[in-house]
């Protein structure tokens, strides 16, 4: 069973394969190899220099991206529309849908209200997968999706996923937190 978390090592950066997987390289190959080889050249480009949002406008140039989406959560409606402004200075057309396009009742799906006194919406992942699918994007960025919303817009997007934003509202957008501050971590199981 792999535990690469636990590897003090961590040798396979120096070439050594733990799991007989060396031939996985091939399947390297299209779409996914042209992202691949953006991705690893943007990394060795410009390690340490540009922020993620950065990162992401050189992949969109590298990969010359004519149709982008942007599937986003409602709560971070004012990042979507910073991020969507950058990304048409490089990209011509530009598609964005928020969490709650379709306007499906949290009641009529037996979900949970966050609050009882009023209507709401479900998150609609596959609502968000199915709006950037009908127009054609060819890369889209997650916006602060929820846990496991992502997965599920990942799981139907037809075009591949980047996770721009990872929500968290407690650390402002920055999960990682919670591992480095002491009164956080401790909260962890």
């Amino acid at each position: 069973m792999a535990d690469c978390a636990h590897c003090d090592d961590k040798a396979c950066y120096q070439g050594r394969d733990c799991f007989g997987i060396s031939g996985i390289a091939s399947r390297y190959r299209g779409d996914i190899a042209r992202i691949h080889s953006a991705a690893s050249t943007i990394e060795a480009k410009f390690y340490c220099q540009k922020t993620r949002i950065e990162e992401a406008v050189e992949l969109l140039k590298m990969l010359d991206v004519r149709k982008v989406g942007i599937a986003f959560c409602i709560g971070l409606s004012e990042e979507a529309r910073i991020i969507a402004d950058i990304f048409a200075k490089v990209v011509p057309e530009v598609v964005s849908v928020c969490c709650k396009c379709g306007g499906i009742s949290k009641k009529s799906m037996n979900l949970p209200n966050i609050r009882s006194d009023r209507y709401e919406a479900i998150c609609n992942p596959i609502g968000q997968a199915h709006v950037l699918n009908r127009a054609k994007t060819e890369l889209n960025f997650a916006v602060g999706l929820c846990v496991g919303h992502d997965a599920v817009f990942a799981a139907h997007s037809n075009a591949p996923v980047v996770t721009l934003i990872a929500k968290d509202r407690v650390t402002g957008h920055n999960p990682a937190a919670a591992l480095y501050v002491r009164y956080l971590r401790r909260k962890l199981p």
